[in-house]
């Protein structure tokens, strides 16, 4: 259990959008916690709504996610590599990656806990997965087969050493064919369950980019993460007056007619965990991006 005592500036703030701050966890789920009871203040449950006094004390008991507690599901995953330490598949969009309050079941980890059942034994290595992709976002995830090569692994990532490309179509006519957006971000203080480049309570961000085709209005890039922030390819890019077309939550309403945001995660290179041979996948593009570049060819 972790406790911590409210001081004088955050007197009045709500507990649920405190904790979504300071857990870097969506409100929803927050209020979840605070529903559920995992989140107090001064050893009493309190609504979402409770506005905070400085000297109140907040427990935080969340228990910690545990596979024995899952669902394996049986599912067809895409796998693209697959060797004894490490595999990597492709996430369809539509597919959420970990569990979490309204979606316990279905999401890519209860498919690999079922593929894999010994993983089961490794509740620490959150199913061997070392990063995410949104919801809606389509692309290649890597996922650690036992604890060593999920430690090695995500010591890359940690170190910015594993590369990650991503191609993304854009609104407008971006004018550079190539750059760089360095923007911290943290969440969003007027929107707690979106991103925003803010100056407080931020975490260093930073993406390259590389245009790929213009078109009228729309703009193809190919981007490189050298950060990993939630949401950062789609909060830079709308920060930059070019959001990343179809997006329910940065975009414009006028855009695309996609079921999720033209984001596509298409190639990881990395350093083996065991062999230290690197390795390369790519992936290609969804049907439905592919089908919209087609319409975007012929009007433009």
């Amino acid at each position: 259990m972790n406790s911590r005592t409210v001081n004088e500036e955050e007197q009045g703030t709500r507990v649920d959008r405190l904790m979504a701050d300071e857990l870097e966890e969506s409100r929803s789920v927050v209020q979840q916690w605070v529903k559920d009871g995992w989140i107090t203040v001064n050893d009493s449950r309190v609504k979402n709504n409770y506005k905070l006094q400085a000297g109140d004390r907040i427990d935080v008991s969340v228990p910690k996610e545990s596979h024995e507690e899952m669902t394996p599901e049986e599912m067809e995953l895409d796998v693209r590599y697959e060797d004894d330490d490490v595999v990597v598949i492709y996430k369809p969009a539509g597919m959420v990656v970990h569990p979490a309050p309204g979606h316990l079941r279905g999401t890519l980890m209860n498919g690999l806990l079922h593929r894999y059942p010994e993983w089961q034994n490794y509740p620490e290595a959150r199913a061997g997965l070392i990063h995410r992709l949104d919801k809606d976002t389509s692309g290649l995830l890597i996922a650690a087969k036992h604890p060593e090569a999920y430690e090695q692994l995500s010591n890359q990532m940690k170190n910015r050493k594993i590369e990650r490309k991503y191609k993304a179509i854009v609104h407008g006519e971006v004018p550079h064919e190539t750059g760089k957006i360095d923007m911290p971000i943290g969440r969003d203080p007027h929107d707690r369950q979106k991103m925003a480049a803010v100056r407080e309570n931020s975490k260093p961000a930073v993406t390259h980019f590389q245009v790929l085709q213009w078109w009228h209005k729309y703009t193809f890039v190919e981007c490189e993460l050298e950060t990993g922030r939630m949401h950062q390819i789609r909060v830079h890019f709308a920060q930059i007056g070019h959001p990343v077309a179809a997006d329910p939550k940065y975009g414009r309403r006028k855009t695309l007619a996609l079921p999720g945001q033209a984001l596509h995660a298409y190639r990881l290179r990395f350093e083996h965990p065991v062999s230290g041979k690197w390795i390369e996948v790519e992936a290609e593009l969804p049907q439905e991006i592919q089908a919209a570049i087609d319409e975007l060819d012929k009007t433009s």
